[in-house]
């Protein structure tokens, strides 16, 4: 094991106007990203890329990818120009080499990526590379592939889960409390994350009504697994953001390292 092991973070995005706002989630995003050893390259695994397999960016210069609507023109006029890393993507390749991992060239950073590293790397001065998220595939398939990314938080690299482990926008509310089952799904990810109990969040289908109406689309939830799957028993946790908004979302943070 390394000395200077890279943590790994799962952040709970939220809405993109995180990226312009100024609120408690995009401060402790900020504050994250100057309490964090400084990265040589960020590898993002966000809930807003699903494809048939496993893919990686590979470009030089990945695009800002505006993958929303209905927001003000300031956030659909965002860029985030930070450098892609053929060579990161390379790696993740080669690590997935069983996994069926090839090089993506049309993708960029969506906003699970940008919209959080606007405010944890405001200047856009480390390279960042975007792993996609397999469709149809299980909790147990995420997991794994997670595993075998573990080398590179020993080659200096801030591996980045973004979504949300609570996400029902269906049922969002403004105003109000939050709904009982987003509070109990909330707290049992927190016991089982606690406890390194992985096994029951990786087989979340089989967990209570409360997990399915928590994780109505797995999207958001999926990058969680790679994450949990990257912890080592040296790990610190800690949690920032513990906190549920508009009802049915849950902005939870969790850090290993």
């Amino acid at each position: 094991m390394s000395d200077k092991r890279m943590p790994v973070l799962f952040i709970g995005h939220g809405s993109p106007m995180n990226a312009i706002e100024e609120n408690e989630f995009s401060q402790t995003w900020q504050q994250i990203g100057k309490e964090l050893p400084r990265p040589k390259a960020i590898l993002s695994i966000s809930a807003h890329w699903e494809t048939a397999h496993p893919q990686v960016t590979a470009m030089t210069q990945p695009k800002t990818i505006h993958d929303f609507s209905g927001f003000p023109n300031k956030l659909n006029e965002m860029d985030y120009p930070a450098v892609g890393s053929p060579e990161l993507a390379e790696r993740v390749i080669e690590l997935l080499e069983k996994k069926n991992c090839t090089p993506d060239q049309r993708w960029g950073l969506d906003h699970g990526t940008w919209s959080v590293l606007a405010r944890m790397y405001p200047d856009a001065d480390i390279p960042v590379v975007q792993l996609s998220l397999a469709q149809t595939r299980d909790g147990q398939f995420h997991y794994d592939l997670g595993k075998q990314l573990l080398p590179l938080r020993d080659e200096g690299i801030l591996i980045l889960g973004s979504g949300n482990i609570v996400h029902n926008l269906g049922m969002m509310q403004f105003g109000g409390q939050s709904y009982d089952w987003a509070e109990e799904f909330d707290k049992k990810a927190k016991e089982c994350i606690d406890s390194s109990q992985h096994t029951p969040l990786i087989q979340f289908q089989h967990l209570s009504k409360a997990a399915s109406l928590a994780i109505n689309s797995a999207e958001h939830y999926l990058p969680l697994l790679y994450i949990l799957a990257l912890q080592t028993p040296q790990d610190e946790l800690r949690y920032y953001c513990e906190k549920l908004f508009y009802g049915s979302l849950s902005m939870r943070c969790v850090q290993f390292g």
